[in-house]
């Protein structure tokens, strides 16, 4: 079921995903990847469904934060192997390789629906988090996972190049080149602890709390300047290949056009009060 449209907006009060869970409390978005008996694997629809929604999550006004997490104690193995890699293999046998290229392209273009996304992502990592499911938690603003959950970069075990989904271009600047080209040549798994310590996690949680901890943190940037988050979001990706007075100038523009919010003035307002702001989004 696609979200609602209204005048350029989505309405996401009643939207049902087909190919995972979707639930919308408190203005944050929870997306769990819902078939736990295989470890919460992508197939070619699940991929366009989510690319699809963090597409239209641009237009969505109820929706301040998102949490991306699995069911059933993992968070995603991969690319399903009988619907999606069996596949592929079809077509390479078939020489199809506008059908491969395609596939791979709309692979890439949900990791930019999610960095174009204006809300802050956090993944919820427990247990598998493997391939394209390595992806998604690379991809999100935000990672919170557990001692015991395994994230691995697996695509040369399968013959294909480490450089997937735009792995090449975000996993260094999060870990540093070293440990990337490390992990994406190997292939090998990086344990939570690990994780941590290289910064791919944002910190480490029980198991049974790292989807409540991630949603507490989600409420709260929820509670928070929305505009000013985007644009926060939006220098960090933007900025990637800006020299630094490039960079600088667009950061005035962008801190110029925050100025002009009505939450900027509130919290003034409510500094001078000697009170908590209560941002409205605008």
């Amino acid at each position: 079921m696609e979200p609602a449209q209204d005048g350029g907006r989505s309405d996401f009060s009643a939207y049902v995903p087909r190919h995972f869970g979707f639930v919308l409390a408190d203005r944050v978005a929870t997306v769990t990847l819902d078939r736990p008996e295989r470890k919460n694997p992508l197939t070619f629809a699940s991929y366009a469904e989510l690319r699809d929604l963090f597409r239209a999550l641009a237009a969505a006004r109820e929706v301040r934060a998102v949490v991306l997490t699995g069911a059933g104690g993992n968070f995603c193995s991969g690319g399903d192997v009988h619907e999606i890699i069996g596949p592929l293999v079809a077509m390479q046998r078939a020489g199809d390789t506008p059908g491969l290229l395609a596939f791979t392209r709309m692979t890439g273009d949900l990791v930019k629906a999610m960095r174009a996304c204006p809300q802050p992502i956090i993944a919820a990592i427990d247990g598998v988090c493997a391939g394209a499911g390595a992806i998604l938690a690379m991809a999100s603003d935000l990672r919170l996972g557990t001692a015991r959950s395994k994230v691995a970069f697996l695509f040369t075990r399968v013959g294909l190049s480490g450089a997937d989904m735009g792995a090449c271009a975000i996993l260094p600047r999060l870990i540093g080149a070293g440990r990337a080209a490390e992990l994406l040549y190997t292939g090998r798994s990086m344990a939570g602890e690990e994780a941590e310590r290289f910064g791919f996690y944002n910190r480490l949680c029980p198991p049974e709390a790292v989807l409540a901890e991630a949603q507490a943190l989600a409420a709260e940037l929820a509670a928070g300047p929305t505009f000013a988050h985007a644009m926060t979001k939006t220098c960090l990706h933007q900025e990637w290949d800006m020299p630094l007075g490039t960079a600088i100038e667009a950061e005035a523009q962008a801190q110029a056009i925050c100025m002009q919010t009505r939450d900027f003035a509130r919290a003034y307002e409510a500094f001078v009060a000697r009170q908590r702001p209560v941002f409205e989004g605008d």
